[in-house]
């Protein structure tokens, strides 16, 4: 699975500091800390039928985010909530988005790590995209040899620009002709996928990874949420890949590919023996919740 450029983004205004500027011309500072360091933290967010997704979630998490590494000069949640709305009306974008908010420690006066070398507070980038799921309907993943983040090196809580973690398993991934790779923690049992997190369903029980090494999705939030709305077991706990091999359905969740089906894993098809399908009512679940969540603009 490879995205594609979409010529409905070839002229985008993209949100910089409180200016609009066309794709081509938005730019950072050389000095900025995403640059010198990929010091910044981010969200990604979908926007239905003229609302934002979960905003206030995303947006909690930026700004725990953005405390825990000790950011300063943050702006202020009415200013990064109008950037964004600011963002999606200069783009007539009302159904079908992608936002990819970015919000940086900012420029430094000179080169080096020390943040006290940023005294101009933070960069705040909004980039929205008209961009439906980015996944086919079913996709294959492949394990990884690249182990998740423990936190005693850094905690997956603290969503950071920093993923070379990921994106090493990504590349893995690419090599081994499968669509995600799948991270294990440092125990061999499974974390998360190298770009969203993973679910197991069997004889009728959702299972998915505790938050201890992987990201806590927003949507996987919503998922779990819906399964103890709706009547549906739902459990975290720690997960084998076997456990995942033997699986009735296995599914992804992130705000960039919703829910997806998972075909096969290190090769093993993924056979449902059981009546009926958990997924697709979650599925149904969830694309009813869309029409009526979020923050309208």
């Amino acid at each position: 699975m490879l995205q594609q450029f979409n010529p409905a983004n070839k002229d985008l205004k993209v949100y910089i500091d409180g200016e609009l500027l066309h794709r081509d011309r938005a730019g950072i500072s050389v000095f900025d800390s995403v640059v010198q360091g990929g010091d910044a933290v981010w969200e990604g967010l979908r926007v239905y039928s003229g609302r934002v997704f979960s905003l206030e979630a995303h947006l909690d998490r930026l700004f725990d985010s953005a405390h825990a590494l000790m950011f300063a000069g943050i702006p202020t949640r009415d200013e990064v909530s109008n950037a964004i709305f600011q963002t999606l009306r200069a783009n007539g974008m009302h159904d079908g988005v992608h936002i990819r908010l970015t919000l940086t420690r900012g420029r430094k006066i000179t080169s080096g790590m020390d943040p006290r070398l940023n005294q101009a507070g933070c960069t705040l980038i909004v980039v929205a995209e008209h961009k439906p799921p980015v996944y086919p309907p079913a996709i294959k993943l492949a394990t990884s040899s690249v182990r998740r983040n423990s936190p005693m090196s850094i905690d997956s809580k603290i969503h950071h620009n920093n993923l070379i973690n990921n994106i090493l398993a990504k590349i893995e991934a690419n090599n081994a002709g499968a669509d995600a790779g799948i991270m294990l923690d440092k125990d061999g049992y499974v974390a998360e996928a190298n770009g969203v997190n993973v679910f197991t369903i069997r004889r009728g029980i959702v299972y998915t990874p505790h938050a201890d090494y992987c990201l806590p999705g927003i949507t996987r939030a919503t998922i779990l949420e819906l399964c103890a709305g709706n009547n549906i077991p739902a459990y975290e706990k720690r997960l084998s890949l076997t456990e995942f091999y033997t699986a009735d359905e296995v599914f992804t969740t992130g705000t960039m590919g919703e829910l997806t089906r998972v075909k096969s894993i290190d090769g093993r098809a993924i056979i449902n023996t059981h009546n009926g399908s958990v997924l697709e009512r979650l599925n149904g679940l969830f694309a009813e919740f869309t029409k009526i969540g979020g923050v309208a603009f």
